[in-house]
């Protein structure tokens, strides 16, 4: 008996509570508020977006300046209204068929002002609409969001639909929309097939407008002809630019136009162009190379092509992305040659 090992006396233990070993199994991680927020837009694609929103998608706001110009259009209207009043009463008395001709011509005046009133609200709204969709298209990329995207790609669709040039690759697109299921995938797809040849339209013109204000003020022995044509030709490329891209605008539609395209200048440095033109133009040499008058049109030309590729910014309904944005010497590379003709 006393050959046998002695048995182990009982212990007493601890249970841990059920909660400390499922944290024990389980660490809790912890995440970054951020973690899941979409990526940053570019700083590129933010001047952009700025600058529609100053000039296309400005809210209406009540301000000083615009109730005096409010109340002296609605003078002006008056006036006018009882100028033609009393021009088609003292027709009427003198003789009545006057009277009649100059009823019906009033009448034809007040239609004609309506149906372009009429023109000119559906431009800004067009105009506004393309502003929304780059909008809408490029957080759909920054956040690869795939029913966002197929809403704004259809969009495109419908925008482009009926341009001779562009239909076949709209059908492939349609039916393309319903097989790709990543988001950012297929608004870079879209962008390859429906922004690569509205771009390459757009730089044509660009080049056109810009070798042609080169040209002129190298040529112009005024300045004042110099001034006037290049105004001229600075509103023909915005508008040629805007009908590109699908808008078409009128005279007010024109004005959010010309103030988005002013506030992309600012914000991406304005009339300076910027440090690699300027290192362009030192490395070149033109001020060493070229007459005076001739490195005064190369420079004209150069800012020339600065606006039009604002201009093609602002216009454009979706973000570069899959395309690169163009340059100054990428669309008149003719200019940093000296080669203007």
């Amino acid at each position: 008996m006393s050959d046998l090992p002695a048995s182990p006396r009982p212990r007493a233990f601890r249970i841990p509570p059920a909660e400390s070993v499922r944290e024990a199994s389980h660490p809790i991680v912890e995440v970054q508020p951020d973690a899941f927020a979409p990526p940053p837009l570019d700083t590129v694609e933010i001047a952009i977006e700025t600058a529609q929103k100053r000039g296309f998608l400005t809210q209406f706001r009540i301000t000083w300046g615009g109730l005096f110009w409010s109340a002296m259009g609605g003078l002006f209207s008056l006036a006018l209204g009882l100028w033609v009043t009393r021009l088609v009463d003292d027709l009427f008395a003198r003789a009545s068929g006057f009277g009649w001709v100059a009823l019906a011509l009033a009448a034809l005046a007040v239609l004609a002002a309506l149906a372009m009133a009429w023109r000119e609200f559906a431009a800004i709204a067009r105009q506004r609409k393309i502003a929304r969709l780059h909008l809408a298209l490029a957080q759909a990329r920054a956040t690869d969001d795939r029913d966002a995207a197929r809403a704004g790609v259809g969009e495109l669709i419908v925008l482009y639909a009926g341009r001779p040039g562009l239909a076949s690759a709209c059908s492939q697109l349609q039916a393309l929309s319903k097989e790709i299921i990543d988001g950012r995938d297929l608004i870079d797809i879209a962008e390859r097939k429906l922004m690569r040849e509205l771009d390459a339209e757009a730089r044509r013109a660009i080049a056109r407008a810009a070798k042609a204000v080169s040209l002129v003020t190298t040529v112009s022995p005024r300045a004042l002809v110099d001034v006037l044509f290049v105004g001229a030709q600075a509103i023909g490329l915005l508008r040629k630019i805007a009908e590109i891209y699908g808008g078409r605008p009128g005279l007010l539609g024109f004005l959010k136009l010309a103030k988005s395209v002013g506030a992309h200048l600012a914000i991406t440095g304005g009339m300076a162009v910027g440090d690699s033109l300027v290192q362009q133009l030192v490395g070149h040499g033109l001020a060493a190379k070229l007459s005076a008058r001739l490195g005064e049109g190369v420079l004209n030309g150069l800012l020339t092509a600065r606006v039009g590729i604002s201009a093609m910014s602002v216009c454009r309904p979706m973000p570069f992305a899959a395309e690169a944005q163009p340059g100054v010497k990428d669309v008149v590379p003719e200019l940093f040659s000296g080669k203007v003709g």
